[in-house]
């Protein structure tokens, strides 16, 4: 038995304009804090490619690329799971939290294990075996990191949110620092970077306190009493999460398997060349995921079950925005990328200027489909989604078996917008057909004066 604090009675269902400008200030702040996070790893990743050889600097890359395709298996879905959980049914949920840890402990222990053992092993490329050991820490790291931001969302604690997605990156760009001025090899680079996991860890522990003991305070919904509550069975939350899990994997395959396959079929070399745009727009990227899912995901869980008008301006508003916001930022990568690859990483990085303008083309698709994913996920049909983001994942590995071998990188380049484009068709129309179902959209005019509301 838990105790947990539970509600006497419902919170009053706040109108989707309601408070709006709080809500904008609460954006801005992640939107501020974001741009830092953006701009701080971009400097780190430029920091390194000029620092270390290009060999050294792809196989870097390569190997914290499957440290965080591993993450989503650490993860188990928990993060976006908690925020489900509790978006549907209030401080009630905190029964979940207790064995969730446990369950990430579990699975983030063995997949350290399993790193470090394959890196033990692997003595035919021992400086690669060693980057696999000095890094697998990091996966822990970023299990706390999904745990404690979920957490402090639904805390509705933004600034606290900002600092802790902050403090990695800066420690990261110290590492980088160091090794510019110190010559440090790619294996302290590791280690840097496991120290850094190290106290992220430390501080998520301090941010998931409160929900360990249940005593943390939620973001829209009531005082509550205590009372004791009895936990889930093991076999419960893994049928809650596995959906979830899948969910992330997709993802993180989307944005990492294109360089781990580089290298592995390709060279180092040709791993840092994709790597290079990869970085760009993994931290493009961010953008949409910080909208979404760290600040209207568990807003539109609320919203679906009590406020479908909010819904469907999320689905207009939000999808049309994004894809022009995608289209802006892919036009100026496309044009900027020419001159500025070779300026700021280094005239050996200018095979990587045709990669970025054609993995451009996956920003616009990309940020749509942050749009309607969410929708999905808040409308009950996190399994269709789930099935979709699998359809699309193995289109990327087809795509990437068949374009490899015949274009080198640039063929990873276009089986990325391949797969992008794929998944956003299959989240639109399953969206349009059973999240709108023909309801009638609000009218611009009505979305202006909601969003200007107070």
């Amino acid at each position: 038995m838990t105790g947990v604090e539970v509600r006497d009675g419902t919170a009053p269902v706040a109108r989707p304009g309601g408070g709006m400008g709080r809500r904008l200030r609460q954006l801005g702040m992640l939107g501020v804090s974001q741009a830092g996070v953006t701009v701080i790893a971009f400097v780190t990743q430029v920091l390194l490619a000029r620092s270390l050889p290009k060999a050294d600097f792809g196989a870097f890359m390569s190997v914290i690329s499957l440290v965080t395709l591993a993450a989503p298996l650490a993860i188990f879905g928990i993060a976006e799971f908690w925020l489900q959980r509790f978006g549907r049914e209030g401080p009630r949920a905190f029964r979940w939290v207790r064995p969730s840890i446990v369950l990430v402990a579990v699975t983030s222990a063995l997949l350290i294990i399993a790193l470090v053992g394959w890196g033990l092993l692997d003595r035919d490329d021992p400086g690669t075996g060693n980057l696999r050991i000095g890094l697998a820490p990091v996966i822990l790291s970023l299990v706390a990191m999904a745990l404690s931001g979920s957490a402090l969302q639904l805390r509705g604690a933004y600034g606290q949110l900002s600092a802790l997605q902050l403090a990695p990156q800066v420690g990261r760009l110290l590492v980088a620092v160091l090794t510019g001025f110190l010559g440090l090899s790619a294996l302290m680079v590791a280690l840097g970077y496991a120290l850094v996991a190290a106290v992220t860890v430390g501080m998520s522990v301090v941010v998931l306190a409160p929900f360990w003991y249940g005593r943390a305070t939620l973001e829209g919904h009531a005082p509550v009493l205590r009372r004791a509550t009895r936990q889930p069975r093991a076999r419960h939350l893994v049928a809650g999460t596995w959906l979830f899990l899948l969910g992330s994997l997709f993802y993180q395959l989307g944005m990492q398997l294109g360089i781990v396959t580089s290298a592995e079929f390709l060279s180092a070399e040709a791993a840092a060349v994709l790597a290079v745009p990869m970085t760009l727009l993994t931290a493009i990227y961010l953008l949409p995921r910080i909208v979404y899912q760290q600040y209207f995901l568990a807003k539109l869980h609320r919203w679906s079950r009590s406020n479908r008008n909010a819904v469907l301006m999320a689905y207009r508003a939000g999808t049309v925005g994004m894809i022009g916001l995608g289209l802006l930022i892919g036009a100026v990568v496309a044009l900027a990328g020419r001159f500025a690859i070779p300026l700021i990483f280094g005239a050996e990085y200018r095979p990587s200027v045709p990669v970025m303008a054609i993995l451009a083309l996956a920003i616009p698709l990309r940020f749509g489909s942050a749009s309607v994913e969410s929708l999905l996920m808040s409308g009950g049909l996190v399994r269709q989604k789930v099935r979709y983001q699998g359809l699309g994942s193995l289109a990327y590995l087809a795509a990437l078996a068949t374009a490899i071998p015949l274009f080198g990188v640039a063929g990873a380049a276009w089986a990325t917008v391949l797969s992008e484009a794929i998944l956003l068709a299959l989240f639109w129309t399953r969206a349009k057909r059973d999240v709108v179902a023909g309801a009638e959209l609000p009218t611009w005019a009505e979305i202006r004066r909601t969003v200007t509301r107070s």
